[in-house]
This record gives C-alpha cells, sequence and structure tokens, in this order.
C-alpha cells in the first residue's frame, strides 16, 4: 500500500506543479510602458504641493505653477541618454526648478544611479522616480533642482599633479585602454630597474639606486608590485623570469638615466 499512495503523492504534487506552471505560462504579460503613464503620478505629487498642472505647455512635458513662484518643468522619459540631458539643460532657460521623470525600472537609474545623481546635480536639474511595480501610481522627489557649488578635492588635485610631474616624458597615447598598459610614473621606474638588472644581472639594492638616481629603489624592488624582481642574497636582487618576459613589452618607454657604477 504504501508504494502506490506514495506514487499517488508525487504524482499530485507534480500535477499541481504542472498546474502552476500552466497558469504562469498562461498569465497575461504586462502592458508595456509609455512616457504617458508617467503623467498623472507626477501630477498628483505636484498638486500635493499646491501646485496647478497642466501638460504639454510649448514643447514641456508637464508645467506647474504656484502664485507668483518660479514654475516647475518635468519632462517624462522611459529612459535616460544624453538628447534627454540636454534638453533638460535647455529647460533651464526657462525656470531654475527643472525635473526628469523616469520610473524605477529605467536602466540607467538602476545600474549608474549615484554618477546619474551626480551628474544631474552639478547641471542643477532634479530627479523625480515614478513607481512602477507593486507601488505604481506613485511619485516622489529623489534630486532637488537647484545651483550646484562645485567643490574639487584637493588631494585628488595633488596626486593628479603628482603623477603628471614624476612621469617622464609622453610615453602613452591619449584614449588608450587600461588592458593594453598605460605607463605611469610607478612603472617607469619599474622599468628602469627591470632594464638595469636585466643587464648587469644580481645587484645590490644601494647599487640600483645609485646607478638610476633614484632613491627609492629599494622600495620597488623589496614591494615587487609586478613580480618582475626577486632576492639573490642579503640586500641583492635579480630580474625574475617573469620580469624578464615582462620586460619585452615597454622596450623605450623609460627616460630614465642609467649612470655607470662609481666602483667595479
Amino acid at each position: 500500500m504504501a508504494g502506490p499512495v506514495a506514487r499517488a503523492g508525487r504524482g499530485t504534487r507534480g500535477g499541481r506543479a504542472r498546474s502552476g506552471r500552466s497558469r504562469r505560462r498562461g498569465r497575461a504579460p504586462a502592458p508595456e510602458l509609455k512616457e504617458t503613464d508617467l503623467y498623472l503620478p507626477v501630477k498628483r505629487l505636484l498638486e500635493s504641493r499646491r501646485y496647478e498642472v497642466k501638460a504639454e505647455i510649448h514643447h514641456c512635458d508637464v508645467l506647474a505653477v504656484r502664485e507668483s513662484e518660479p514654475p516647475v518643468i518635468v519632462e517624462l522619459k522611459l529612459s535616460l541618454n544624453l538628447d534627454v540631458v540636454m534638453q533638460a539643460v535647455e529647460r533651464l532657460t526657462l525656470t531654475t526648478l527643472v525635473y526628469i521623470g523616469i520610473p524605477r525600472s529605467c536602466g540607467v537609474y538602476r545600474r549608474r544611479r549615484t554618477r546619474l545623481l551626480k551628474l544631474l546635480r552639478r547641471l542643477g536639474v532634479g530627479l523625480v522616480i515614478v513607481e512602477t511595480g507593486a507601488a505604481a501610481g506613485s511619485a516622489k522627489v529623489l534630486l532637488e533642482p537647484g545651483e550646484h557649488r562645485r567643490r574639487t578635492s584637493a588631494g585628488r588635485r595633488k596626486r593628479l599633479l603628482g603623477e603628471f610631474h614624476r612621469r617622464a616624458g609622453d610615453p602613452n597615447l591619449g584614449g588608450a585602454m587600461t588592458k593594453t598598459g598605460i605607463v605611469t610614473a610607478y612603472r617607469q621606474r619599474a622599468v628602469a630597474i627591470a632594464a638595469l638588472l636585466a643587464e648587469r644581472g644580481p645587484t645590490k639594492a644601494a647599487k640600483v639606486a645609485e646607478a638610476l638616481a633614484e632613491p627609492k629603489a629599494r622600495d620597488y624592488l623589496y614591494r615587487n608590485v609586478y613580480g618582475w624582481f626577486e632576492r639573490a642574497g642579503v640586500g641583492v636582487y635579480q630580474l625574475s623570469p617573469q620580469g624578464r618576459d615582462e620586460l619585452l613589452r615597454w622596450p623605450g618607454r623609460t627616460d630614465h638615466r642609467v649612470d655607470e657604477p662609481s666602483s667595479p
């Protein structure tokens, strides 16, 4: 008895699963979202702030007015691209209160939210998010428009200029992909050290520093960021097999001067 009952149970569960899958397959697809679907949620949001709202005034998707205050313009878009941003910036010639309204499902918003908000903040453009899921029909302001006071990072600027002044010559092509290898000031010094070791063989770190006029040569050898060096004794380093192979990728890409050793 146990066998047939168990089999029947499995059949029943399987039947339920198949029935569920059938229902899912038969479910009607969600209707395609249109820009006009964003209008009423945005209108209700603005009306809750005591604005009078009208659509399609002089090519503006949404125009809201409250007494004698500057008007509010909202451009409704299903996705974000450069044209949308340029359109919003153009609207800033009409008012300082310009928003872009997009659905929460917008791909650019989901993938690059932080960078998008930073861009809009710098442009002085606001952002309204329209819910399309369980909370469909509602909208909220994620970013208020306003004049952005630009701030620079003193630390980042110092590092930027430091790299510029430390880098010998101009060994890269603008627009080069990082996958092909960018010659940084650090790499230039590492290449110079590797080239010296390839020529002279195992060498004391102090002799490397002297020959290259590079006081941090020991740090480069000790840290061995690229895996190009290996110890050959106390304070003595030589080129590793990896360093010998990879050095071929960087011929003539360092302008470091190599001095003759002060002693044999």
